[in-house]
């Protein structure tokens, strides 16, 4: 099993070694590409020091099986033929391809018999805020259909790269010195505030990141339900959280929706509002699953329920999903 990471010194594609090593990935050798700028950096991966070659159009990718990337959408449909050309499965974190028809976008919790259908070799790893959530929904899905979603969103910085954490850390210490805080990576200052607006604003005043939510939702569960989603950077580091309710076809109860979570694949439920247990992003982060509390009906709905969930963006949002998309493969035989 020869796997590749095309990304590699990114936050993703850091992510991606540790997630690898941690779930004992059966790979027998790993290659590490990047830009120009990162080639010939030294990563270490299971005692064995890996150098990262240049991303190139060439016959690097020759008997790779599997190839996880996360450079940017730019880098994704530049080089997809370049790496899918010999038949290695290419498993995208960018939105290059994600709401291609021939292009399945996985959560494998969710839907991981789509990924066995790739006319192009190609595979999208969705938004992180669309994993963490279709995930909690699944669980509700199976018991009566959803038909509307409003969501809101605590995005952390880590949504915005590993450049992105270092400008938040380096704003406290700014103000905490008196100097102004330096803006680049967000719209406004990210420290002591939070910025209604993740991405850009598109024609019908929602933001990219709120119509991925919608789309990508609809594609991954295959589903008629609506979403309308409101996202928030906040001065978090790197889980997100999220404010969902939701309306069923026929009311769901609090107890109903508590053992469905309980027992969902990738779920945990968290939800002891007696003892103020709930799922908060300090304690989430770098963890494996999509944690749900706050759990309660809707005063407002007769079918509506309504709950919180929290994950970590850089891994289950990303690098994480993208690893249970190959293992996935691998257990059914379908690389």
């Amino acid at each position: 099993m020869r796997v590749a990471i095309v990304g590699a010194s990114g936050a993703v594609g850091q992510e991606f070694l540790r997630v690898l090593d941690e779930r004992n990935f059966p790979l027998d050798e790993l290659l590490l590409f990047g830009s120009k700028r990162s080639a010939g950096t030294l990563y270490t991966f299971r005692n064995k020091e890996i150098i990262v070659k240049e991303l190139q159009h060439n016959d690097d990718f020759k008997d790779v099986d599997i190839v996880f990337t996360s450079a940017g959408a730019g880098t994704s449909k530049e080089f997809a033929q370049t790496i899918t050309k010999y038949g290695a499965v290419m498993i995208d974190n960018s939105s290059a391809f994600r709401m291609e028809d021939d292009v399945p976008l996985v959560v494998p919790e969710v839907n991981g018999p789509d990924a066995k259908v790739r006319p192009r070799g190609i595979i999208a790893n969705p938004n992180c805020t669309t994993i963490q959530m279709v995930v909690a929904l699944q669980a509700i899905e199976n018991l009566s259909h959803i038909k509307t979603v409003h969501v809101s969103t605590y995005q952390a910085a880590s949504g915005a790269g590993a450049a992105a954490m270092a400008e938040l850390k380096h704003q406290y210490e700014q103000l905490i010195n008196g100097e102004t805080p330096t803006i680049e990576k967000f719209v406004y200052q990210l420290a002591y505030n939070v910025i209604p607006q993740v991405d850009v604003f598109t024609d019908n005043l929602y933001t990219k990141e709120e119509m991925k939510m919608y789309n990508e939702t609809r594609k991954i569960m295959h589903s008629d339900v609506k979403v309308s989603a409101m996202c928030v950077r906040v001065p978090v580091m790197r889980a997100h959280s999220e404010s969902i309710w939701i309306e069923t076809e026929r009311p769901v109860s609090v107890q109903e929706a508590k053992e469905a979570f309980a027992k969902a694949d990738g779920v945990i439920l968290m939800d002891e509002p007696e003892n103020k247990r709930y799922p908060m992003p300090l304690d989430i982060a770098r963890k494996d699953g999509v944690y749900v509390g706050r759990v309660r009906s809707d005063i407002s709905n007769p079918k509506g329920l309504t709950f919180w969930a929290v994950s970590d963006q850089i891994k289950k949002g990303a690098a994480l999903n993208a690893v249970q998309i190959a293992e996935y493969l691998i257990k059914e035989n379908a690389l």
